[in-house]
């Protein structure tokens, strides 16, 4: 009798950057980073089923998403596959709502969402530490996203992980608007690189985020980010979507990794819808996400 294997369903969450420092350029040319991670619920979905040639197939309608080896969850499933030898094929379909080449780390959310669906599919009972072992080798990010967490630090390139249990329970509201132009991190990177070999400093001044507290006013006192003037300078749409944000009273608008989406934290769920209706009706252009950290 043939075995009947049930379609498995996650949501694959996005995130932004509150606060983003890089500390260096590293001798494997990543950068170590000091970075505080806010999960948010603007989601993907991603859906699973066994097929049984041994395969990985990957299906998604955005023309932006590869459907080939090249892809982060296919990536993530074969490395999966590889450790625990496993022949066994994947049809794997991704529903894209997070913007592709944000900033908001989508594709890493992706890969992450997968290697947590198979250790459970396969009945691994591999550790988040183990998994983020190996998603970290597929993206800096994913490691976050493993930890399923709705804060965290992170260190080194990014991956290492310091859940911040201790703000579980404090809710974000945001809008986020994504002006709809892709930027490349790594050429972002490369003039971030040139600009602090031509001013020779290490890094941009920034706060200090061991400040950190359960205080709404103080994350918002610590948004900061090291690509912001960089980005901004390749992409004015960028800088105009931060002015736009501040004309509607928004003065702490910040971009999210390396952009280009542009978010502000707002006074509570009432304020964020009524900021993201008027950012719609004004900017039919744009992309605008009312989100929650979750």
């Amino acid at each position: 009798m043939r075995r009947s294997f049930p379609v498995l369903a996650v949501k694959s969450f996005a995130k932004v950057n509150l606060y983003l420092r890089i500390l260096g350029r590293r001798k494997d040319n990543f950068h170590n980073l000091d970075t505080l991670f806010a999960r948010i619920d603007l989601h993907d979905t991603i859906r699973i089923r066994h097929r049984e040639d041994g395969l990985i197939k990957i299906y998604c309608a955005n023309p932006d998403v590869p459907e080939d080896g090249t892809n982060l969850c296919s990536r993530a499933a074969e490395a999966l596959r590889k450790k625990c030898r496993i022949g066994s094929g994947l049809d794997i379909k991704i529903d894209k709502r997070i913007p592709v080449g944000a900033g908001l780390g989508g594709g890493s959310s992706n890969a992450a969402s997968v290697l947590l669906a198979l250790n459970k599919y396969w009945h691994l009972r591999l550790s988040r530490k183990e998994l983020s072992r190996i998603g970290s080798r597929i993206g800096s990010d994913v490691p976050f996203f493993i930890y399923e967490t709705r804060f965290a630090l992170g260190g080194a390139k990014g991956d290492r992980i310091t859940p911040l249990d201790y703000l579980k329970h404090t809710k974000l509201w945001f809008v986020l608007v994504y002006p709809g132009i892709k930027v490349s991190t790594p050429f972002v990177y490369k003039k971030f690189d040139s600009f602090l070999l031509k001013c020779g400093k290490k890094s941009l001044p920034c706060g200090n985020i061991s400040r950190l507290t359960r205080n709404k006013r103080d994350v918002k006192i610590l948004l900061y980010n090291d690509l912001e003037s960089i980005t901004s300078s390749l992409y004015p749409l960028v800088k105009r979507v931060k002015g736009v944000f501040c004309s509607m009273g928004l003065e702490k608008a910040m971009m999210s990794g390396s952009g280009p989406t542009v978010f502000a934290i707002c006074d509570g769920r009432a304020h964020a819808k009524d900021l993201s209706n008027k950012l719609r009706s004004k900017h039919k252009s744009w992309q605008v996400f009312l989100s929650s950290s979750v």
